[in-house]
Formats: structure tokens, C-alpha cells, sequence
């Protein structure tokens, strides 16, 4: 007696099609996996053999063989539990029909039958619909995620009784409602909690540069005095961010799934991430890896923000690791026996104080660093990470009457701005799979920022007076096109130019506040 259902391993981003085969002969009673089962995957032999009589079904009493394919792919995780389940009650004529109408099942069973959540539900769905499969039981507790891909009939399931009545229903061509009948849970990048643009007094200066970075996907550097605003003014940074588009959603919760930080009963993540791992983070927390490869920060603030506080406490090694994900919008983990990629497209926000001591910067302040100190300070973010960042913002304290002043401009004016600038980008880049200007290919500069003979000679003296490399003069073009975006201008004028300047120029010269 045989029977074979399909399952998922979540490895990497796309995750792989392993499917279930059982056969059922004469023999010793007992159950054998082979396919690279990992630990987790063995010990499914004696859950399920308790699920299924728990579940008021007969566990044969004859000799299993569970075949995991394809054979050379290292299996991990409980979510074997249900469809090794289901296959044995399938091959021993428990559950009746068509077995062969191809499903996806993923589940773990506890000893009582009851179904529990997995990681990677809607990573499951979408490599199942792409490889032709239209049915799939998940968990009733992964519904939401596994539904909000709009493939196929997805079915959650709470027990393995009620996974046996599901399966036999599409086996004799049944086709049942779509178990949907309770609300997702409030989205859990959700910002309302933490503040209003409103609530940053003063700096113009900064709020401007922060518009802009939103609007055109720019990386950020602030530095300046401790308690000045700078974690304050990125935490509310969020608040002027576009929402995600579908398709970004579907990959934001696809990478969250995977890593199992996503909530019980959620949809599609509709905000924008927003990670700041603590300075003592590791290299695999930040970029990810371990012995069972998993997103790190910078895949889970995929198509969101990373903010690094303290950016210079991090260790150096790990700063620089971000240039590749930056460069690429991707990061490749590699392990002994398997190598993984997982998307990593993130706006990288960075804030530091000017010198170790904090005290540069404020006007009544002692600073007791050496020029050496200061360099060393700053050393440690390397000048080839510090290039990659277009938009740098010196900060300092604000006066008592700004700090009082009331009537600032919310969130909601400043988002409004931004999505209106988004939408021209969306346009522009419709043919070239782009979404920011942040984004330009240096080939696609001088077609996406095109500026007159004039502009351009004025260009070439400030990135000879500044010492600018290449990537300098591009980063200024691609600000003066958000500018020019925020103003609904299509061409870049000589005021862009200059603000994108003003924006660009901290950080280039021997010591970085100059």
C-alpha cells in the first residue's frame, strides 16, 4: 500500500517541494525515515504514532517506510508531523477518495492530534502554486498568511480529525468553503504607538533631510551630541513612509514566516519594517546564518528600515558586511552542505555621536578627545560603508523657545509628500523593475537625472572642491531627482543641486563634521 502528498522545507527564501512517500508492507512493526531527516524530523515517528490513535484512528501494525524526496536535501523542523500523518492513514485506506490529486500539507501534531503553527506557511503556498498544486492544508493558526497569496483552495485545520475530513473531502472532489471566518490581527509594524513627526521641535534641517531620504529610499547618517534627537527623529521616521505595495508584502511576510517572527493569525504585513538590532548583535544575528541558515536584521528590514543607533559600538566586521546586501539587495549565507539567499533591499539609517566622549558638537560642552581618538572613532564605519550613504546630517541641540514651539508639521502632511513623490518614481521606473531613486544603476544616471551643460560644469566644481568619488556625484544626483520629485518637477534645477549638496557634503573630508 503506498500514498504520497507533498510538503515544504523552508530553506532559503524559495524553499524547496519535498514530497511524502509511504508505503506500507508485511514486516516487524515499525516506522523507518530516510531522506536526511534531521532530529526533529526522526522523533516525528513516535508524535505521530500517538497523534493518530489519540485521534481515534488505527496505527497499522505493520512495517512503515516514510521516503522524504528528494533524498539529498537535509529535512528540518516539525512540519513533517501532519503530512507523515495523513500518508499512513492515506496508504492503509483510512482516509477514502482520489489520493492522487496533488496537495500541500504542512503541521506539527502534538500527542492529542491537535495541529500547531510552522514557519514558512506562505513560503509553502507560493512554491506550491508554482509548481502546479492548488490544494493545501495548513495550520488553522497559519491561515491567514498561507490565504493572503491568492493561489489555490487553502484550508486551516485545528486537529488531525479534522485534516483527515478536509483530505477526504478533496479527494472525493468536494469542494468546502474557505475556512475564513475570524479577523487577522493588527499588523505588528503597526506605528501608532510611537509618536508623531509633530514631535521633533526644530530641526528643519534634519526633518528635510529625513522627508527626503523617505521619499527616495536614501541611506542616512546623523551624528551629533547625545540627547539632541537623533534616535527620536528615526523612530518616527516610519510615520512618513509609504505603505508597502502587494507584491512587497508578500515578500516583507514571506521572509518573516520563514524566520518564525511572525504573530499568530496575521495577514500580509501592510507597514514598512523596521529593525534596530543592539550593538552587541553578531554578525549571524545581523546578517544572518547559524547551523540552520536564517534571515538575519537586515532580510527581516527587507523593503523597510535598519537603523543602526550607536552605529560606531558595532563591531567593525559586521559594518562592513553591509556593503554587499547594500550593493546587491541581497545576502548569501554559506554553510558546510548548503548555501541560501534571502532578499536584504533595506534603507540603512545610521546615527552616531561626533566623537567617543559626545561632547563635540555642543556649545557648552568640554570635548576631551584627541584628533587621533576622534579619527579612530570614526574609523571604525570605514569610509568604503560611509560612501554608500547619501544623505549625512550634522545635529545639534535646539534653542528652549524651539523646544516650546508648538505647530509643528505632522506625519500625516510629511507622508502625503512622500507618497506623491513615490508615485512619479513608480512611473518613471515602470519598464525596469526599479522602485526608488535610490536605486538608479550608474548606467541609467545620466538618463534619469539629466541636468544641463551649466548644472553639470557646477556639478564637476563642487565634486572637485569636496573631493568627491564617482559614487558622491551619483548619490547628489539621485537627491536632487527626490527633490525635484517632492516638488513635482520634472527637470533638476540648480536649487536641487544645491540642497542635494548640502545634503552630501559631511563625511568626505578628513574628519567627518567638516
Amino acid at each position: 500500500m503506498f500514498a504520497s502528498v507533498f510538503s515544504h522545507e523552508p530553506i532559503g527564501f524559495e524553499g524547496k517541494i519535498v514530497s511524502v512517500e509511504v508505503d506500507i508492507r508485511r514486516g516487524i512493526p515499525g516506522i523507518d525515515l530516510v531522506g536526511l531527516p534531521d532530529s526533529a524530523v526522526r522523533e516525528a515517528r513516535e508524535r505521530v504514532r500517538v497523534a493518530i490513535r489519540n485521534s481515534g484512528f488505527k496505527f497499522p501494525a505493520d512495517r512503515i517506510l516514510v521516503n522524504l524526496a528528494p533524498a539529498d536535501l537535509r529535512k528540518e523542523g516539525s512540519s513533517y508531523d501532519l503530512p507523515i500523518a495523513l500518508g499512513i492513514l492515506m496508504a492503509s485506506g483510512q482516509i477514502k477518495g482520489n489520493i492522487g490529486k496533488p496537495v500541500m500539507i504542512v503541521g506539527e501534531l502534538n500527542l492529542t492530534g491537535m495541529v500547531k503553527g510552522v514557519n514558512g506557511a506562505i513560503s509553502a503556498v507560493i512554491s506550491g502554486a508554482k509548481h502546479g498544486i492548488r490544494r493545501f492544508l495548513v495550520p488553522k493558526i497559519n491561515l491567514f498568511e498561507a490565504v493572503s497569496v491568492g493561489s489555490g483552495r487553502v484550508f486551516g485545520i485545528n486537529s488531525l480529525k479534522e485534516a483527515v475530513s478536509r483530505l477526504s473531502n478533496i479527494n472525493n472532489g468536494c469542494q468546502p468553503e474557505r475556512a475564513v471566518d475570524y479577523e487577522p490581527e493588527a499588523d505588528f509594524y503597526s506605528f501608532d504607538s510611537i509618536g508623531d513627526f509633530a514631535d521633533v521641535k526644530g530641526h528643519n534641517i534634519l526633518k528635510r533631510a529625513l522627508e527626503v531620504a523617505a521619499a527616495g529610499g536614501h541611506n542616512v547618517l546623523l551624528f551629533g551630541p547625545p540627547g539632541v534627537g537623533k534616535s527620536m527623529s528615526i523612530y518616527r521616521f516610519p510615520t512618513i513612509l509609504p505603505p508597502l505595495e502587494r507584491d512587497e508584502s508578500l515578500e516583507v511576510t514571506r521572509i518573516h514566516s520563514i524566520a518564525g517572527v511572525l504573530p499568530p493569525n496575521s495577514g500580509l504585513i501592510r507597514y514598512r519594517p523596521f529593525r534596530a538590532p543592539h550593538h552587541t548583535s553578531s554578525i549571524e544575528g545581523v546578517i544572518g546564518g547559524g547551523n540552520l541558515p536564517k534571515p538575519g536584521e537586515v532580510s527581516l528590514a527587507h523593503r523597510g528600515v535598519l537603523f543602526l543607533d550607536e552605529t560606531p559600538e558595532f563591531k567593525t566586521s559586521l559594518l562592513q558586511s553591509l556593503r554587499e546586501p547594500i550593493e546587491n539587495g541581497s545576502v548569501t549565507v554559506s554553510r558546510v552542505g548548503r548555501t541560501v539567499t534571502y532578499p536584504a533591499k533595506f534603507q540603512l539609517i545610521m546615527a552616531a555621536n561626533a566623537c567617543p566622549c559626545g561632547n563635540l558638537g555642543k556649545k557648552e560642552g568640554n570635548c576631551v578627545c584627541t584628533s587621533t581618538e576622534i579619527r579612530r572613532y570614526w574609523k571604525k564605519i570605514g569610509g568604503a560603508l560611509l560612501d554608500r550613504i547619501d544623505i549625512r546630517v550634522p545635529v545639534s541641540p535646539v534653542s528652549t523657545g524651539e523646544m516650546l514651539k508648538e505647530g509643528e508639521e505632522r506625519s500625516s502632511a510629511v507622508a502625503a509628500r512622500v507618497r506623491e513623490a513615490v508615485k512619479i518614481q513608480k512611473s518613471r521606473f515602470a519598464q525596469l523593475g526599479l522602485k526608488r531613486n535610490s536605486e538608479i544603476p550608474p548606467g541609467e544616471i545620466d538618463n534619469f537625472c539629466k541636468i544641463g551643460d551649466n548644472l553639470r560644469r557646477f556639478v564637476v566644481r563642487v565634486a572637485e572642491k569636496l573631493t568627491l568619488s564617482s559614487r558622491a556625484i551619483h548619490s547628489i544626483l539621485k537627491i536632487a531627482r527626490t527633490i525635484a520629485d517632492l516638488e513635482g518637477r520634472e527637470r533638476i534645477c540648480e536649487e536641487h543641486i544645491l540642497e542635494a549638496v548640502q545634503h552630501r557634503r559631511f563625511g568626505d573630508s578628513d574628519l567627518p563634521w567638516i
